[in-house]
Formats: structure tokens, sequence, C-alpha cells
């Protein structure tokens, strides 16, 4: 909603090549914000997927990107397709000259990386949909690291999510860039009951064995520890926990202790203000998140009805398109999705080799 005199904003434009589920995802979401994401086409195979996609979303397809750019071109495309397939896309619509915006990551292994940086790193005109910075709980965070609240932050503990998403946030609240890492990490492997999935709930799910993979990483004065279960993102089993530790003080999840004077260290909580619940008749949707009586995270998408994954999506879409248009910042550039992905895959080959792995400078950097 607008006040009265205010333009509203600019809607985003955009296509998809790719008719997958996350594909649909980004349909969803602009159904979910119509005055703000608009889905003007997708690519799909064939002409039955395609007749889907319409049927399910009244989104027009076509079976090739110079099809869909023929007419009025969106803000930009967005690359949701499967991992070998994603430098082949990037590079066709880069070819294009069209914005992109890629799924993570841009390249399945680090000679892809490399490769696909060497075609089309120097056009800057790739973004790559890494959202876990803009979830609410975690842009908060970010927001009273960069604040200076905790002081110089030094290192990360995250249990939540995997590979280049997990190095993703932590690069992003250890403020690293693109420094040398070197990373060790072991798998191990143990009996867990694991009873939903993206499937749904499975009552007869018994223990099975299920791989945790745990990780230090040093960057040189700053560290991390990963720690990451298969199906963690599922399984209610294995909650999701970070800590952020600075000089003068640390984040646990939401509770925030630092030094207030000399000899006062105090602990104060990350409050969420969430509509609905109970007599508030506000709506569905998470409002605020506040500290020490500051509000240091405000929902942009209020009144959707998003949850907070789709609400940093969405933002990143919205990102994208002000950047496409020339009213804005990159959100998050093709080298940091490339440097998050060459990280992960240095967590694995550590895992399966028990050997430390340097990841070094690269030409992204």
């Amino acid at each position: 909603m607008t006040t009265p005199g205010t333009p509203p904003p600019t809607p985003t434009t955009f296509a998809v090549v790719g008719s997958g589920w996350r594909s649909e995802f980004f349909l969803r979401l602009a159904r979910a914000a119509p005055e703000r994401l608009r889905a003007v086409g997708v690519v799909t195979r064939s002409a039955a997927s395609g007749q889907g996609i319409t049927d399910r979303w009244s989104v027009p397809t076509v079976r090739t990107v110079e099809e869909l750019l023929r007419g009025d071109r969106p803000d930009f495309v967005v690359a949701s397709v499967p991992w070998a397939q994603m430098p082949v896309t990037v590079r066709e619509l880069h070819a294009a000259g069209i914005a992109t915006l890629a799924e993570t990551p841009p390249a399945p292994d680090l000679d892809g990386l490399r490769s696909l940086w060497a075609d089309v790193g120097a056009g800057g005109r790739v973004q790559v949909a890494e959202q876990y910075l803009l979830m609410p709980g975690h842009a908060a965070r970010l927001a009273l690291v960069r604040a200076g609240v905790i002081g110089e932050p030094t290192s990360v503990q995250l249990s939540s999510t995997h590979m280049y998403h997990a190095v993703s946030l932590i690069r992003g609240l250890l403020g690293v860039g693109t420094d040398e890492v070197v990373v060790n990490a072991r798998s191990f492997t143990a009996p867990l009951l694991d009873p939903l999935s993206s499937a749904g709930w499975d009552p007869a799910a018994t223990p099975q064995p299920r791989s945790t993979v745990l990780a230090t990483l040093d960057f040189g004065g700053r560290s991390a520890l990963y720690d990451f279960t298969d199906n963690q993102w599922w399984n209610p089993l294995r909650a999701r926990r970070i800590v952020v530790r600075g000089t003068t003080g640390e984040i646990v999840d939401d509770a925030v202790t630092r030094m207030v004077d000399p000899t006062s260290p105090v602990t104060s909580p990350l409050s969420y203000r969430r509509r609905g619940v109970d007599m508030n008749l506000e709506g569905v949707d998470l409002d605020t998140v506040s500290f020490d009586g500051q509000v240091v995270y405000r929902n942009a998408w209020a009144g959707t009805r998003m949850s907070e994954d789709d609400v940093a999506v969405a933002q990143i879409l919205a990102d994208t398109g002000a950047w496409a248009r020339g009213e804005g910042p990159e959100p998050y550039p093709l080298a940091e999705a490339c440097q998050d992905h060459a990280i992960a895959l240095a967590v694995g080959t550590s895992a399966t080799t028990g050997a430390d792995v340097r990841v070094t400078k690269e030409a992204w950097a």
C-alpha cells in the first residue's frame, strides 16, 4: 500500500528459463505480489510443459530464449535449470545481452566456475539468486554486526543450511570478501529419525544412517565452523542455530550479548513482531525485527503472507530489477557466488580426502 500522493514502486518484470519446481517458486512469488513482481514469460523445453505452466500460472511460454526476447524485454531473466545446464543457459542469456539472475550455484564444479567467469564475468550482467543474507533473522543479525554492536566479527558457527548458502552467510557476517581460506572437513555417519521431507511426513520412518559434515574455515584471523546434517532443512529433530562472535560480544541465535559499560555485560533479544497472532487482525506476516527498542529489519513485503524464505527471494528479485534498470546496486554479483561455491566444493573435497584444502585467489577475486 502507498500513501496518497506517493507513486507506487516500479514493478519488476522478469522471465524464467526452466519449468522445474524452483521455476514455479518464482512464479508463485509474482502471483503473491502482482503490483511489484511480474512474470512475463517462461522458456520450457516442450509445448506440453509450457501449457502446464500457462494453465497453472497464466504466464505465456515459448521454447527458446530468442523467442522470449523478440518482444518487449523484461528487466532480467532468471536461469532456473539443473546444475549442469546452468552455465550453458547463463552464457546464452549473456550473449543475448539481457541481464541475468542465475540460480545457485552458477556452475557445478571449480573448472566450470572458472570457465563461466572467463566467458561472462567481465560483462557485469550476471547476478545470482543467493537469498540467505536477506532472510529477516539473518538480515537483522547482519545489521547489528555492521553497526558494531559486537565489535569486529571474528568467528561464525553455523548449523542451518548447506554448501554455498552456508558459505554466503559465513562470509557475509565475517566480512571476509574473497580472502583465501583453508578448509578442514570431516564427515560422520550416525542413525537419525528423519520423519519429514519435501515429500511430506513419513509416519513409518525409522532411524537411518545420515551424514553430518563438520568443517573449520580459517580465513587468517577470522574463522568459521560449518555443521550440516543430511536433510537438516526439513528434519524437525535437528534445530538450526547460529553464533556470531566479535571482539566485544556475540550473537547466539536471537540473543545479543555485549558490554554496555566497562563492568556491565548485557544480553538483549532480537524481538520479532508478527501480525495475525491471537486477536491481531492486520494479516499474517512478519512485521519487524527490533533490538533494544530500535527496528533493525522491516518486512518490505508485508501483506503478501510470504514465508521468511519467500520474503528473501522476493527481495532479491526486486533488487535485481532495480539493478537491471540502473536504479540500484548489484544484489549478489557472480563473483560472490563463485567464491561461495569454490569454498563449498573445498568442504566436500576435504571431507572426502581428510586433507586440508586451500582456496586461493581466483580470477573473480
